[in-house]
């Protein structure tokens, strides 16, 4: 199960919640930049679009994303 996460010797696993849906723009010279706000971009700190796949997320669940599968939190722990 995704959410079994096993203890690596003293180290401390986090659990980060984004709430962003979308990057954040960074204005520049000539072209913008956008940095990842999702947490989904396998370009960070830059957007990639990956948070095209939150965008059909319900604000008052949390989810997981392992790769391209999303597990709703409060289903996986009941």
């Amino acid at each position: 199960m995704l959410l079994h996460l096993k203890k690596k010797s003293s180290d401390m696993a986090r659990f980060v919640i984004h709430e962003e849906k979308g990057p954040f723009k960074i204005p520049a010279s000539e072209e913008p930049a956008f940095i990842c706000m999702c947490s989904l971009s396998k370009n960070k700190p830059y957007c990639d679009n990956s948070h095209i796949k939150t965008q059909d997320e319900e604000d008052e669940i949390t989810y997981i994303y392992d790769g391209d599968t999303r597990y709703d939190v409060d289903e996986e722990m009941s």
